[in-house]
């Protein structure tokens, strides 16, 4: 049995970063701040919750509160949901992820699939259901109560029974932060990058990068195939998350 782990935004859904900026938008129209960057790069975390925190801690120099975080979330999804109803065509999923992920499902002895995404459950739904992806088939692991991306995929491993139950973890992502993550968990990881440089995720240690799940033959190789990503030869220095407020 192998485990099959997706990440969300990017790798089987694509918004052309309208998401980001929704993200952005509700806080700047609750907080009445700009929002420093849409460049998760910059951010401790590439997780809503640390994304969310870290912003407040640098405009307000305190810690948020479950209630406004419910608050925000609720305005962060009111404006996800109002530009699938205006736009909804710019809201897609990777080509051919739908026939991909029903053939994994047609395997059920010898694949178990969920997701886990830095983003929130919610929000996380909303996206799925829009692409007609969302189903009990492929259980949310999100970013709720969580900071690192690394304890929402530890919490997947556990919740489908452990990485004792599977002989192979593969997680597929389309960021570098997807590559740094499995290289410190050492867990496979195959990339995914549509409309984008497959370049960048290989010059981050990645082994195997497709473009799209068009071809099943290629993602099902590419899954036999998948590694840790290898060590970087040098280190790239990130800007700080204060280097950009």
């Amino acid at each position: 049995m192998h485990l099959i782990i997706f990440d969300l935004d990017g790798t089987l859904v694509h918004s052309d970063r309208r998401d980001s900026n929704y993200f952005a938008q509700a806080y700047e129209t609750i907080y009445q701040r700009p929002f420093p960057t849409i460049d998760w790069t910059r951010y401790p975390h590439v997780t809503d919750t640390s994304i969310f925190q870290s912003v407040v801690a640098q405009h307000f120099e305190r810690s948020t509160t479950p209630e406004e975080t419910t608050v925000f979330q609720q305005y962060y999804m009111d404006l996800l949901e109002e530009g699938r109803r205006q736009m909804p065509d710019h809201f897609q999923t990777i080509p051919g992820a739908p026939a991909m992920m029903a053939r994994l499902h047609d395997m059920p002895d010898q694949y178990h699939t969920c997701l886990a995404t830095g983003g929130w459950h919610a929000p996380a739904k909303i996206k799925l259901q829009h692409v007609s992806l969302l189903t009990d088939r492929l259980p949310i692991h999100a970013a709720d109560g969580k900071i690192t991306r690394e304890s929402i995929l530890s919490e997947a491993i556990e919740t489908a029974g452990g990485a004792d139950k599977f002989a192979k973890i593969v997680y597929i992502g389309d960021a570098e932060w997807d590559v740094t993550t499995t290289r410190n968990m050492q867990l496979d990881f195959v990339g995914i990058r549509w409309r984008g440089d497959r370049e960048v995720l290989r010059e981050a240690g990645a082994t195997q990068v497709i473009e799209n799940f068009l071809d099943l033959e290629a993602f099902f190789q590419a899954l036999h195939l998948a590694t840790p990503p290898a060590e970087l030869q040098e280190y790239v220095k990130k800007l700080s998350f204060e280097d950009c407020a």
